[in-house]
């Protein structure tokens, strides 16, 4: 029992000191731990202010040595005309070069963490002893608070805009030596990245259709895309297919190869050629495949939070999932859900792309292209995602019998409906039905 009174919260002084101390050698270093370091990673709460006044001066433009540094801590009142030149002094002659300054930080930060899960423990502990929640909600919330800590986020304490800016000045720092950094994650279909520049970390993508428009096979293709071109891993949460129906769509669009001969086995040598080669491209992407049913988000959340290098997630389709809570009303579920998708794609800080289903709405209108009041159960689907994309195809509709134009058969409409972040529009893509396949076209921007 004295052992445990007698316990010290984690925290390295040196390492504190030295990371000060780099600074006022070379204020240029600032830079390399703006996105590292926050003052609260601070244990010394004099370090906390030093820091904070240091950061001002960066962002201000002005010149951080021990002189300016000791004005503004006088400003701020942190300390008197008299005092704290000598500690500040000292601050500079800790070390003899700023080149470990990633290392110090690295200490700090590491010792923060550890202070931040030792506070968070006790959350934890006093919630489970006071047994007024549920052991479920009880178990999201720890996990939740310590996947925070891990992926180096403050659940509890505000951020002050100065230490935001630090991040903000070095993403812009990144974006002039490349810009191709701002598009986010690629979709690998040109015409509609250049509406959307790239769905945006913790994006909530959502693909609404009527049934046999194609928007399963829309999401798998996006999704062999970014596996592809980006080398992290996609997680595809299938409710309504298996995983080997799931892969045979993917190997048929990727190879190029009839999906009707894929489903009979009547396979030609060249058939059989062309799906050895996908399978060896697909075999190389890290594409992870859910196909149990009636997943909640809770339990996809759960899942997703042992992934690492994580870059997207696909879920077909959100009708199929259910809620953590017992609803009656369908509505109101369907409402939950889509609430909760947006949080965990901004907890992981990944785009996430959900299939919909869309109601009849569209049967029943002359000009049968889907708007935004069509989305099935709850219009709380359209206000919680960011972008939402509507796939049209007109030859879906033909009843005539009349054969048509082939070219106009293959257009496949990509209707964005609504975009948080830039413009709407229709984006017109080739659609290649025996392959499930969706490809760029020339000229597909219609404003």
């Amino acid at each position: 029992m004295n052992e445990e009174l007698n316990r010290k919260l984690p925290f390295s002084l040196i390492a504190e000191q030295s990371l000060l101390g780099s600074i006022l050698i070379d204020p240029a270093a600032i830079s390399e731990v703006a996105d590292i370091i926050k003052a609260d990673d601070f244990y010394i709460t004099e370090h906390k202010q030093i820091y904070l006044a240091a950061t001002e001066l960066f962002l201000t433009n002005h010149e951080i040595d021990v002189v300016t540094l000791i004005d503004a801590l006088v400003r701020k009142g942190i300390y008197s005309k008299s005092g704290g030149e000598d500690y500040i002094r000292t601050l500079s002659e800790v070390v003899p070069t700023a080149l470990n300054i990633k290392d110090y930080a690295k200490i700090v930060k590491e010792k923060s963490a550890l202070r931040q899960l030792i506070e968070v423990c006790g959350e934890i502990n006093e919630s489970a002893f006071s047994e007024q929640e549920s052991a479920s909600g009880i178990i999201e919330l720890a996990e939740s608070k310590i996947f925070a800590i891990a992926q180096g986020r403050d659940t509890k304490n505000f951020r002050h805009i100065r230490d935001v800016l630090g991040s903000v000045y070095n993403n812009l720092h990144e974006l002039s030596i490349n810009p191709e950094a701002s598009h986010g994650t690629s979709t690998g279909f040109s015409g509609l990245d250049r509406v959307l520049v790239g769905m945006g970390n913790s994006d909530l993508v959502l693909v609404g259709a009527r049934p046999g428009m194609g928007k399963t096979s829309f999401a798998l293709n996006i999704a062999t895309n970014v596996a592809q071109s980006t080398k992290k891993k996609v997680c595809i949460f299938s409710l309504e297919m298996s995983a080997e129906q799931l892969v045979s769509r993917v190997l048929s669009s990727e190879a190029l190869v009839d999906s009707y001969e894929l489903r009979s086995g009547k396979l030609s040598s060249d058939s059989w050629e062309k799906i050895a080669d996908a399978s060896s491209r697909l075999a190389s992407c890290d594409i992870l495949i859910d196909d149990t049913s009636g997943l909640s988000v809770t339990e996809m959340k759960a899942k997703l939070r042992r992934i690492d290098n994580l870059g997207l997630v696909v879920v077909d389709y959100l009708q199929l999932m259910q809620s953590d809570r017992k609803i009656d009303n369908r509505v109101q579920e369907v409402a939950d859900i889509s609430r909760a998708l947006k949080i965990m794609a901004k907890e992981l800080n990944v785009p996430i792309i959900c299939c919909a289903q869309l109601s009849r709405g569209p049967e029943s209108r002359t000009d049968k292209k889907p708007m935004l009041s069509d989305l099935r159960d709850s219009g709380a689907i359209e206000q919680d995602a960011d972008v939402v994309m509507f796939l049209y195809r007109n030859e879906y509709y033909k009843t005539d019998g009349v054969p048509g134009d082939n070219n106009a058969a293959n257009i496949a409409e990509v209707i964005i409906a609504k975009n948080r972040h830039g413009s709407t529009g229709t984006v017109k893509m080739g659609w290649i039905g025996q392959y499930t396949k969706f490809r760029t076209i020339a000229d597909n921007i219609e404003e």
